[in-house]
């Protein structure tokens, strides 16, 4: 008998396909959507995998590839892992990656679990990373297709989560993954892909925010490095390290956002080359590629999903935290962010910038 297989299906392209390659191999394949989203008003704003529009193109889909396909709901963990999540950091004046959160404690917990439920052996996802198997332990590689690399995202996932994962398209190009979706006759071949965080209507996060805590932005000042009053702000969650625009503020110069004061409230600019450091400590450690980090190791550092990658010396400190020392200096790096680090192809694990 066949094993089964529960394949993640979010109505796009990436998805459909990762359906259609698993039951080629021969699985027994269940495609399932998540149901996120409790506001139906917000459902109907979005243009994403959280649409309305995304639970039909998978259902349509499941049927056209001739596999079974259930909605599960997922609505009360996303709001209390995820969005409560996002909500709290940008509130302590961070700013969060929702997606690595979705995807350790959502995608590969929660969904793991009922798709158990559901008789599967594994979790396929559309994610474009290679998984394998090396002296007994599970890592992660870049998906071979360099621009769509998913592999940041994944850091955090345990070697538990891993055995029994399953992610195809880490071995396909975006165009063949299209080409195979144009062959299958498959409507959504073409749909395009959403760049704002799947929740957020319009990419609007600060109105998210305020309907949910009504008076979450407290108002400010901005001050300069110096200490300077340069102009008040309505709220620390408005702004991000490297920020430019938005700041209200006539100084005749460019200025951008370099610091964030909680306990202060208080938000710093300066001048561009303000921006850029040497180093940063990461806390929340998760390695993949090894079981522990107990001495100086070099590697390839990113301190964002499309941040060029950096080489950078780790050193451990004590035994929870990372220090990352980069060659060459780089810029926003920016707390609530994840840094995640490389040796060659293989993702060897990352943490969260403090």
């Amino acid at each position: 008998m066949a094993k089964c297989v529960v394949v993640a299906m979010s109505g796009g392209v990436d998805s459909s396909v990762t359906a259609y390659l698993i039951k080629e191999m021969g699985y027994d394949v269940i495609g399932v959507t998540m149901e996120i989203l409790k506001s139906s008003c917000q459902i109907e704003k979005l243009d994403t995998c959280c649409s309305l529009q995304s639970f039909v193109d998978a259902r349509d889909v499941a049927k056209r590839l001739g596999i079974r396909h259930h909605i599960i709901d997922c609505k009360a963990e996303f709001e209390q892992m995820v969005v409560s999540y996002f909500v709290k950091e940008y509130l302590a004046g961070r700013t969060p990656n929702p997606c690595i959160i979705c995807n350790s404690r959502i995608k590969f917990d929660i969904l793991l679990a009922k798709a158990k439920e559901l008789g599967a052996d594994y979790l396929a996802t559309g994610h474009y990373a290679r998984l394998e198997k090396q002296n007994n332990r599970y890592i992660i590689k870049k998906g071979i297709d360099t621009t769509r690399d998913q592999s940041y995202f994944l850091y955090k996932l345990s070697q538990e989560q891993l055995s029994q994962a399953m992610m195809p398209l880490g071995d396909y190009q975006k165009q063949e993954v299209r080409k195979i979706a144009v062959r299958l006759g498959l409507k959504v071949a073409n749909k395009p892909e959403s760049q704002e965080i799947c929740f957020i209507p319009q990419g609007d996060y600060r109105n998210f925010i305020q309907q949910r805590i009504k008076d979450a932005f407290k108002p400010g000042e901005i001050l300069d490095k110096n200490g300077n009053i340069l102009g008040r702000h309505s709220g620390i969650a408005f702004f991000t390290i490297g920020q430019r625009r938005g700041l209200g503020i006539a100084a005749g110069r460019p200025l951008y956002v370099i610091s964030i004061d909680l306990n202060r409230n208080a938000v710093i600019v300066g001048d561009e080359s303000d921006l850029y450091r040497n180093s940063l400590i990461a806390g929340e450690l998760n390695w993949v590629a090894m079981e522990r980090f107990e001495s100086e190791m070099e590697v390839v550092a990113k301190i964002r999903y499309l941040h060029p990658e950096t080489k950078a010396i780790i050193h451990p400190v004590n035994n929870d935290k990372v220090e990352v020392v980069f060659k060459q200096p780089v810029r926003a790096v920016t707390p609530g962010q994840s840094v995640v680090f490389y040796k060659d192809e293989v993702l060897l694990g990352g943490g969260v910038i403090e």
